[in-house]
């Protein structure tokens, strides 16, 4: 499943093979199929581990701060924690649902399920802030900005733009919470 994952990710779902998949892993078609059955079990196999993978960082990020406004930070910062990746590849969550949706793909709406444990989660952030009113429009302003800056890193790798747009979001949350 991770090499699924990590295929996936680097070629496109649609792209990905059982045959590479199973090459990756050092496993013959036979045994692949004895745990997957079509890729699509595969897909869903990957979608669930991308939702865990994400709660849990999600949730050492709540454990390593009590501060909803560093935590808020943390996540705009993931476009330089993952620049390496972005660069090559585009932000894993945004090019699979992007994908899913030209194949009107059925597994879409459950890719999507990552955005929303995002939305969900920066969401909180704002209304520990004290911002409950708009808390979700918030939550999705950075969600875009993180999938602005992802899909202009990747066409541009351009580090010193991504860069000083992290430091723009920054400032934008300082103002924000100036009085916090």
């Amino acid at each position: 499943m991770d090499a699924a994952n990590r295929l996936f990710y680097e070629q496109g779902y649609e792209r990905t093979s059982f045959a590479s998949i199973a090459e990756s892993v050092g496993i013959s078609r036979g045994n692949f199929y004895y745990h997957f059955r079509t890729k699509d079990e595969i897909l869903e196999a990957v979608i669930q581990a991308r939702l865990a993978s994400t709660r849990e960082m999600l949730a050492e990020w709540n454990k390593g701060s009590t501060d909803p406004l560093e935590r808020l930070r943390q996540f705009v910062e993931i476009v330089i924690t993952n620049q390496g990746d972005i660069e090559s590849y585009g932000c894993p969550v945004g090019t699979l649902t992007s994908e899913l949706a030209k194949l009107d793909h059925p597994s879409r709406a459950h890719a999507v399920g990552v955005f929303e444990v995002f939305r969900t989660w920066l969401r909180a952030q704002f209304e520990a802030l004290g911002r409950t009113a708009d808390a979700d429009d918030l939550a999705l302003h950075v969600l875009t900005f993180s999938q602005g800056v992802a899909t202009l890193s990747n066409a541009f790798h351009d580090r010193d733009f991504v860069r000083r747009e992290v430091d723009r979001l920054n400032t934008w949350l300082t103002g924000q919470f100036a009085s916090s």
